[in-house]
């Protein structure tokens, strides 16, 4: 009975932070979901916060990289950048799309997946207006590479921390593992998105005039967002956990671009969506719900299961099997679920790594499927834009299935 009630719980709290019944906040249908498993006997207190500390590095990280998007934002780079791609596509829409693609890609890579979607969409918006072409193809673009190419760098993608957690592998063996896979990722992602929009791209663009300048304040902030990036791929080859070098680095820099006038700060704080701390927290207090259930035994038992199937079938069931679930319930529960499962089994590393590209590249296929599409999703509403659940998942199945099939393949023959 408790284990049905748990599941019952978990079900409605997913379903809540994915549909947002009154408009209330991701966080507050997370939170609700936690108390509840408290408040019914399912999970006591003490593990409540316990399951609430594992995810410390991962807020922390959080924290830094909604900052350093937040500084951009508000100084103008990626409105600079964006407005470059406008310039440098000469009239040309195909060209446009492949530099708005190569800016969202570098944004992911170097700032999260949660920036492109966050900061970077807004942005691409701006671009496309001033250029004066049917939006969604670009915005588009936005959503599927901060997926796909999330799992270039350990610092690339929240999830990332989350399924390896402590086991986090520093930098050059993360790069040996997934530098290969990632190319397929986004060269698939390119090639489809670029297929399917095809008719879109094939006019001229309006040059949209000057590009934005950037100014001193912007151009501190972009110093400050590369020096960041270059401090967290020092602590990954390092081997050291990114949290707490991801938040100070982002202090310090948005310190050095506002000379700490106490106005910018205050902005900038007030303007960063701290609710998605207490949404992970939240997310981290069901899946250690899950956990006493007996879920995280069970998909311990599956991916032992995937271990002995041949290596490319198993890998290849592993990472569509997270990727379907994915977009069932959101990667972030679905990750901490696979990684805890990792943590409690002994499962082949390059089943590990398949799940990894699953919970990454697999939430492309539906809008709900990662958190940071479901934050590109408010973005292009706020700017009037709408794209339906339909209307994502006939993209999401041309260009995810192949996209993650090369990926994982990519990772069996490279390893």
């Amino acid at each position: 009975m408790n284990e049905l009630l748990t599941w019952l719980i978990a079900a409605c709290t997913i379903l809540g932070i994915l549909t947002r019944p009154k408009n209330w906040p991701e966080a507050v249908w997370a939170s609700a979901g936690a108390v509840l498993f408290v408040l019914c006997g399912l999970l006591p207190a003490s593990q409540a916060f316990v399951a609430i500390g594992k995810g410390t590095d991962v807020y922390l990280f959080l924290a830094g990289m909604m900052l350093l998007a937040e500084l951009a934002r508000r100084e103008g780079v990626f409105d600079w950048m964006a407005g470059l791609a406008v310039s440098a596509a000469k009239g040309s829409g195909t060209r446009f799309f492949t530099l708005i693609f190569l800016v969202g890609t570098a944004v992911t890579v170097f700032l999260s997946n949660d920036a492109t979607a966050v900061v970077l969409t807004p942005a691409v918006y701006a671009a496309v207006k001033r250029a004066r072409v049917k939006a969604l193809p670009y915005l588009l673009v936005c959503a599927f590479i901060a997926n796909a190419a999330s799992f270039v760098l350990p610092i690339s993608n929240p999830a990332n921390l989350v399924v390896y957690g402590k086991m986090l592998p520093p930098l050059w063996p993360w790069m040996r593992t997934f530098f290969v896979p990632s190319l397929c990722s986004i060269g698939a992602t390119y090639i489809g998105l670029r297929w399917i929009s095809r008719k879109d791209l094939a006019g001229s663009i309006d040059s949209g005039g000057e590009p934005v300048a950037l100014s001193t304040a912007g151009r501190r902030a972009a110093w400050g967002i590369a020096a960041t990036g270059a401090i967290l791929m020092s602590s990954s080859a390092m081997g050291l956990s990114l949290g707490l070098p991801t938040l100070l680095s982002a202090a310090v820099a948005v310190l050095l671009a506002t000379k700490a006038n106490h106005v910018a700060l205050q902005q900038i704080a007030r303007s960063v969506s701290w609710s998605v701390l207490p949404l992970v927290a939240g997310l981290f207090v069901v899946v250690e719900a899950l956990n006493r259930a007996g879920a995280v035994r069970d998909v311990a038992a599956l991916i032992r299961y995937c271990g002995q199937m041949p290596r490319v079938a198993g890998a290849l069931a592993a990472s569509f099997g997270i990727a379907a679930v994915s977009n069932l319930m959101n990667n972030l529960p679905s990750g901490l679920l696979a990684g805890e499962a990792l943590r409690a089994g002994s499962a082949p590393a390059h089943i590990r790594d398949a799940i990894l590209i699953g919970v990454d590249l697999g939430p492309n296929l539906s809008v709900t499927g990662s958190l940071a599409t479901v934050l590109w999703l408010i973005a292009i509403r706020r700017e009037g834009e709408q794209v339906s659940a339909w209307q994502f998942f006939r993209v999401g199945a041309l260009v995810m299935p192949l996209a993650l099939l090369l990926a994982v393949a990519g990772a069996q023959l490279f390893s």
